[in-house]
């Protein structure tokens, strides 16, 4: 079972949420709060009795008292495997940006049916498709100012550099926003065989999550090279 909990202000929003996860069997909620800084109590709660954390959160971007961006950059401090997911709209995405930085595995757009909405919490968890492509390529490219070359972004190719030649094909796959399958699909190799070539690439990038490949790609200029 994998156990998620739902982080909104909007109960009703919390409500639909929970009733599309208890539609997949192996998924289950675990917890409710209505901001960031309720969640982060929640939690503390939790591991004080020594009861189980959940493995994905779905965060609101939006929210009183801690925002999801606040909130997502104190839990990935503290608890660093638990996986985040964030709730966005498009007249969000300037401002869902900052999220990527405080640690979270990618976004979802609040509009998304109950299939896409499981598959997504499933594919975060097996760490493979954290990337919506719908709106991370917009995301990423809205949050990074259009400047001309600087001392980071040669820093960062020099990085990227470091990479082998199916390790930049699979990067620039990444942060495209294609899973494991269709990049696997893409270069004709197995799905494994993707799996452990970004294990490579976040360890040469020195990256925690693989949704910073992506950042990392547009930061530097990757995808105007």
């Amino acid at each position: 079972m994998i156990s998620v909990m739902i982080v909104d202000d909007q109960r009703p929003a919390r409500m639909g949420f929970a009733l599309m996860v208890a539609k997949d069997r192996e998924l289950r909620v675990i917890g409710q709060a209505e901001n960031g800084q309720a969640a982060i109590d929640m939690l503390a709660s939790l591991s004080l009795v020594n009861k189980p954390l959940p493995d994905v959160m779905l965060m609101d971007v939006r929210m009183p008292v801690m925002d999801g961006i606040d909130a997502t950059a104190a839990i990935k401090q503290q608890y660093p495997n638990i996986k985040i997911l964030m709730l966005t709209t498009y007249d969000q995405d300037d401002y869902a940006f900052g999220a990527l930085g405080a640690g979270a595995s990618g976004f979802l757009l609040k509009d998304v049916h109950t299939a896409d909405l499981c598959r997504a919490i499933h594919s975060v968890y097996e760490g493979d498709a954290i990337l919506t492509p719908r709106i991370t390529g917009e995301v990423i490219k809205r949050g990074i100012p259009k400047v001309n070359a600087t001392a980071e972004q040669g820093e960062l190719r020099e990085r990227f550099a470091t990479l082998g030649r199916r390790e930049l094909e699979v990067a620039s796959l990444v942060s495209e926003g294609l899973t494991n399958a269709e990049i696997a699909e893409r270069l004709s190799i197995q799905p494994d065989s993707v799996k452990k070539t970004v294990s490579r690439i976040l360890a040469k990038l020195d990256a925690r999550e693989r949704v910073n490949i992506a950042v990392l790609w547009y930061k530097a200029g990757m995808n105007s090279l």
